[in-house]
């Protein structure tokens, strides 16, 4: 029996879980390799003829179950289609359909993947879960447990986990957070995997591996293309410019695809839903210095303070700008010290105090 303990670990199939995996069994942790079944790939692209990509498909699951079975720990294949379905495909698709733009993999780790896992260590009698994010999980000296960014800059994941809350961190082992990515591949190869170390990574939605999220939502709500093609773009004053192809299919900050032609770039600035209506500006209509932030989870610390400032990221490969923290009867007011671009409601803001998550939540709509 391990006296590290029992670790139920989220394996994809990559090489970042893969890698994670195999570092906890050597170790000693006495590891239960999982893969979670999310979505039916055939019904997520148009194109049936289209080979498999990315993670959830039926080489990735293989490689997983062979990692675990050379190395002598147990695999498992966890069949979550209908709670993942139930609650992130329809916040996706509901999001959009709302004129915003949903984060779809923080909604995942908040509701779904976390808690399936805990769900499933409890019974198997699990210690801890664990999974191939590039994030560190500390105790702070106030008891609480709190996210960190990863060692490797380009790979930190943090952002995305804003959303855990204290029980999930409490169990949660991130082997990957203090290491880089080259040496994750070095590793891969050190462990015998030099296949797997060439293997290429997943960047897309997991349920829109073709990266056609119009698409699939045009699949996904029967008649969507019908009832919302031919609204208006209109500019800062209202003045109408031309027709769209329907508002969900928009996002805001987007510039290429807007089949108009100005003769200056054009940005969408606004998403009008109950008219159907996409408003357009110039670069500088992007920006803002204030945001209403709704659905937080505080994470290093139980509250809000008087005063607080904090880093705010409004997405992922965003390099945060430096705000003030303020509570409302609506949320929590964000008020920057410089101009941000960009800020699309829907999306993630999440708080930090130097590497430290403080905590995150859902941007609702911009301020100012």
């Amino acid at each position: 029996m391990s006296t590290k303990g029992k670790v139920l670990m989220a394996m994809s199939g990559g090489i970042d879980s893969t890698v994670a995996a195999l570092m906890l069994h050597k170790e000693g942790y006495e590891v239960i390799g999982i893969t979670m079944k999310t979505w039916d790939y055939a019904t997520s692209v148009g194109n049936t003829n289209k080979k498999e990509t990315g993670c959830c498909n039926l080489d990735s699951f293989n490689d997983a179950r062979q990692a675990a079975v050379e190395h002598g720990f147990p695999h498992f294949i966890l069949d979550i289609r209908e709670e993942f379905g139930d609650f992130v495909i329809e916040n996706f698709v509901e999001e959009y359909i709302a004129g915003r733009t949903p984060n779809p993999c923080v909604m995942c780790n908040t509701h779904i993947k976390w808690r399936a896992l805990l769900k499933r260590a409890d019974a198997m009698g699990c210690d801890f879960i664990a999974t191939g994010h590039y994030a560190q999980i500390h105790q702070h000296t106030n008891g609480r447990y709190f996210i960190s960014k990863g060692k490797d800059d380009t790979k930190d994941q943090s952002y995305a986990l804003w959303g855990l809350q204290q029980d999930l961190l409490s169990r949660t082992l991130l082997p990957l957070g203090t290491y880089r990515k080259t040496e994750i591949r070095q590793m891969a190869h050190d462990f015998g995997y030099p296949e797997l170390a060439k293997k290429n990574e997943s960047y897309e939605i997991c349920f829109v591996p073709d990266n056609d999220y119009r698409g699939f939502l045009k699949r996904r709500v029967e008649g969507l293309e019908e009832k919302v093609n031919g609204g208006n773009f209109i500019d800062q004053t209202g003045k109408i410019l031309g027709q769209h192809k329907g508002y969900p299919f928009y996002t805001i900050g987007q510039r290429k695809g807007l089949d108009i032609a100005l003769g200056a770039p054009a940005f969408v600035t606004e998403i009008i839903p109950e008219t159907n209506t996409v408003v357009l500006g110039t670069e500088n209509d992007l920006n803002k210095t204030e945001l209403l932030v709704t659905k937080i989870n505080w994470i290093k610390y139980d509250s809000l303070t008087e005063g607080m400032e904090a880093v705010t990221k409004i997405r992922y490969k965003d390099k945060g700008a430096l705000s003030k923290l303020q509570q409302t009867d609506n949320g929590i007011k964000v008020v920057f010290y410089d101009n941000v671009k960009g800020v699309a409601p829907g999306q993630s803001a999440v708080f930090y105090e130097g590497d430290d998550v403080i905590g995150g939540g859902i941007i609702q709509r911009n301020e100012k």
